[in-house]
C-alpha cells in the first residue's frame, strides 16, 4: 500500500488573531442591534437628542428608567461610537450626525427600524436553521411583530426620500397619469406605506393596495384613515399572483417581487391587469448580477436579510423559485420577459434600491 502524506496547513497567527478580534467586534455589534432597539422603545435617544452632555442619572431621569440600566447601556453605546464620553465630566453625548440617523424618522438616515428587522430576523432564526435541515420554507406570516414593523420602518424612509421625487418621475409618463387621474395597484404592500404615499401626493388617483399577509393589511387601513386617503385607497388581502381589477394604469411592487413563491407567475399576472399602455414599477434591493459584485457592507447585509427572510419565504410558497434578495437586473429581467413583457429596463437606483420599468 502506498502512503499518502498530506502537509498541515500552516497557520498565520497574527491573521488567526486578527479575525478573532473581528469575530469579537461582530459578536459586540449583533449585541448592540438589541440595544439599539432597546433604546429606541425607551426613548434614550430622542431624551439624548440636542440635550447636550447628559450623566446616566440625568437620563435615566428624562425616560423614567433605572439609572443602573442607563449606565451600562450608554458605556455599551460609547464603546462603539454611536454616543461619546467626557471622561472629565463622566457626562455623555449623542452626536449631531447619530442624532439624525437614531432620532428623525423624516431622514433618509434613519435606522432603528433597520435593526428592529435585523434583531426581529435573528429571533426567529432557531426556525430557519429547522427549515435548512429540510429545505422547508418559512413564511412571513410566520415571523415576529419586530419582522414586520421593522421592515416597514426601514423602508419607509427611502420610499419619503426617493418615490415622488426621483423613482415615479423616472418612469416614462407615469407622473402626468397620476396628475390627471391613474388607477394603481401597490402590491406586496405591507403596512401600506408607499401606497399611502403616492395616494398624498396624487389625489386625483385611486389605488389598490394588496398583500397576502392579513395582518400587515388591517395595519394599511388603519393607517389610510389615520392619513385622510381612505376614500381613494383600498387594501385587500390578495396574493400577488391573484389580486383583483384590471385596466391599471401602473403596478407597483417595492422590495417584495424577490420574495414570490412564484415571481414569474406573479408577473404574467401583472401582465394581464395593466392597460396597453400601462406600466410596471419594481423595486428591488440593489444588487450586481455576479455574486463577487455583491461581497460587499449592503451585499453583505441584505445576503444575511436574504437567508434569514427572503429565501425561506419564498420556499413557504408554490414553486419555491426563491430569487433571493441578491437577485440581480439579470434574473429579474429573465422572470419579466419569461411573463411577456416587452419592454425592460432599469430607471433609477439608490446604495440600496434598483428600480425597474416593465412595459407590455
Amino acid at each position: 500500500m502506498s502512503t499518502i502524506e498530506q502537509e498541515a496547513t500552516e497557520v498565520d497567527v497574527d491573521k488567526l488573531m486578527q479575525f478573532v478580534f473581528r469575530a469579537v467586534e461582530e459578536v459586540g455589534a449583533t449585541l448592540n442591534t438589541a440595544l439599539v432597539v432597546m433604546g429606541d422603545r425607551l426613548g434614550l435617544y430622542r431624551a439624548m437628542a440636542d440635550a447636550g452632555p447628559l450623566a446616566p442619572a440625568d437620563l435615566a431621569k428624562r425616560t423614567g428608567t433605572a439609572e443602573r440600566y442607563v449606565r451600562e447601556w450608554l458605556n455599551a453605546q460609547a464603546a462603539g461610537g454611536y454616543v461619546s464620553y467626557d471622561p472629565d465630566s463622566g457626562r455623555y453625548t449623542l452626536p449631531p450626525e447619530q442624532t439624525v440617523a437614531l432620532t428623525d424618522p423624516d431622514s433618509p438616515a434613519y435606522l432603528p427600524g433597520f435593526f428592529q428587522l435585523a434583531l426581529g430576523s435573528v429571533s426567529d432564526s432557531p426556525h430557519i436553521v429547522d427549515a435548512a435541515r429540510t429545505g422547508a420554507g418559512f413564511g412571513w406570516h410566520e415571523h415576529v411583530s419586530d419582522v414586520h414593523e421593522g421592515c416597514e420602518r426601514f423602508f419607509r424612509p427611502g420610499y419619503n426620500a426617493n418615490l415622488i421625487s426621483a423613482w415615479l418621475p423616472a418612469l416614462d409618463g407615469v407622473v402626468d397619469k397620476l396628475e390627471r387621474g391613474a388607477v394603481v395597484a401597490d402590491v406586496g404592500c405591507g403596512h401600506g406605506s408607499s401606497t399611502i404615499l403616492m395616494a398624498q401626493h396624487f389625489p386625483n388617483s385611486v389605488f389598490v393596495g394588496s398583500d397576502y399577509h392579513a395582518g400587515s393589511i388591517e395595519t394599511a387601513r388603519r393607517r389610510a384613515q389615520e392619513a385622510g386617503v381612505a376614500d381613494r385607497v383600498r387594501f385587500e388581502i390578495a396574493p400577488a399572483a391573484a389580486y383583483d381589477g384590471t385596466e391599471y394604469d401602473l403596478v407597483t411592487m417595492f422590495d417584495c417581487l424577490h420574495d414570490m413563491g412564484d415571481p414569474a407567475g406573479a408577473a404574467r399576472h401583472v401582465l394581464g391587469t395593466l392597460k396597453p399602455d400601462g406600466t410596471w414599477m419594481i423595486v428591488e434591493p440593489m444588487a450586481a448580477d455576479r455574486i463577487e459584485g455583491n461581497l460587499n457592507p449592503v451585499g453583505r447585509a441584505y445576503y444575511s436579510f436574504s437567508t434569514l427572510l427572503c429565501t425561506p419565504a419564498s420556499l413557504s410558497q408554490e414553486v419555491g423559485l426563491a430569487l433571493g434578495a441578491q437577485a440581480g437586473e439579470a434574473r429579474i429581467a429573465d422572470v419579466v420577459g419569461t411573463a411577456g413583457f416587452t419592454r425592460f429596463r432599469r430607471a433609477a437606483e439608490t446604495p440600496f434600491n434598483i428600480v425597474f420599468e416593465a412595459r407590455p
